[in-house]
């Protein structure tokens, strides 16, 4: 655990029902008066970005609506969405979707302001300036994009997601709705909801969490554990609802500044490849990891079962009791939400697992936090163990 950290997050954070309406009064206060309104075809047919928009224009804000973005966001999403920013001469973004839409919203933001390709700045610090103000409304509770530093794209070219990281992806503003996921389809709430709680458990075990990192990421999966399932079943529960994004926002907080591991970096090559979506690519890998880095941080996975409600301490179990009690909890949780478990139910081959183990060693940014060192050897067997 580092001793001596930095914690960075999004400067201001609005949160509560009702709040969209505010986002023409938050992005006239940064002194946007024409903005490129960032969102896909899902949330557009929801109305969800209509009464964005509204706000908006009520508030004197000009806008130009971009709602081309697709799920696993290719490099070209950007180039166009930035496009459209240069077009529209537009001094700010607001982006309001899922992940994909927040990414490609942070992305455009910088790119309207250095030049391309995009392909250059894939990796950590190497976009050299600030870019459009953003303000970032999410729709799902689960990338925490409003409150990371980064951005990920699906590179089809080398069949991979790669990540943009830089301070200047976060955005000057969240607003934080809840009552914007009530029409969340369950396989999305699922799928998401996971992604945010894989999120705690990467962050709580990373190399470089700290006290505070630590206290965000604990309490994000316990929330999570807690109100995920409801939120499943009953889509309409405000309450539900309301933790989840709460504790997909303290997950996002954590991990920006720990970073996740092996979990995610096992993710990228099922999404790259096979376009996996990437809350059901962590889900399955979950319990895999895990076990296999168990041993290197056994304490903090013992802890896991705790917050997962799987746990109790003074109960006479072991550490190794808890924390493989903390896997079995992660399970139970998969298959109460009916996510899948296995590579074999995503009808991935198993003659693709040495090259997929081969990318997750090329996924160096999030193997440097794991807590147990990885050779593609036992990438290979852990896909395998999935499958």
């Amino acid at each position: 655990m580092d001793q001596n950290w930095i914690f960075r997050t999004t400067p201001r954070i609005v949160f509560g029902c009702g709040v969209v309406s505010q986002a023409g009064t938050e992005a006239k206060a940064l002194g946007i008066s024409r903005a490129l309104l960032v969102t896909d075809p899902g949330v557009k047919a929801a109305g969800i970005s209509a009464t964005v928009e509204k706000a908006l224009l009520s508030a004197g804000i000009e806008v130009v609506v971009f709602d081309a973005v697709e799920p696993d966001p290719r490099i070209e999403i950007v180039e166009k969405c930035a496009s459209a920013a240069r077009g529209g001469k537009c001094d700010g973004v607001v982006a309001v979707g899922g992940g994909s839409a927040l990414d490609i919203g942070k992305l455009a933001a910088v790119m309207r302001t250095n030049e391309g390709p995009i392909g250059k700045y894939f990796g950590i610090d190497l976009v050299p300036s600030p870019g459009l103000p953003t303000v970032l409304l999410p729709t799902t509770s689960g990338t925490g994009s409003e409150v990371t530093p980064i951005a990920v794209l699906s590179d089809e070219g080398e069949h991979l997601k790669k990540g943009v990281v830089s301070p200047y992806l976060f955005p000057k503003v969240a607003i934080l709705d809840p009552a914007l996921t009530l029409g969340c389809p369950p396989g999305v709430t699922a799928a998401s909801g996971m992604d945010a709680l894989i999120h705690g458990i990467e962050s709580y075990t990373s190399i470089h969490a700290s006290r505070f990192t630590e206290f965000l990421a604990y309490k994000a999966v316990e929330t999570i554990a807690e109100s995920l399932r409801t939120a499943y079943a009953n889509g309409a529960d405000l309450e539900a609802r309301t933790r989840m994004m709460e504790g997909s926002l303290w997950a996002g907080m954590a991990f920006a500044n720990s970073g996740v591991a092996a979990v995610h970096a096992f993710a990228y090559p099922l999404g790259g490849e096979y376009h996996v979506p990437h809350g059901v690519a962590n889900t399955v890998m979950l319990p895999y990891v895990m076990r296999f880095n168990m041993v290197g941080s056994l304490k903090r996975y013992a802890d896991l079962g705790s917050a997962l409600g799987a746990a109790e301490c003074g109960c006479g179990m072991t550490d190794s009791d808890r924390a493989e009690a903390a896997i079995a909890a992660v399970e139970r949780l998969a298959d109460d939400i009916r996510v899948p478990r296995r590579l074999r139910d995503l009808n991935i081959p198993e003659s693709g697992i040495p090259v997929m183990a081969e990318g997750v060693m090329k996924v160096t940014r999030l193997l440097a936090n794991n807590p147990r060192t990885m050779t593609v050897q036992d990438a290979e067997a852990i896909y395998r163990n999935a499958y």
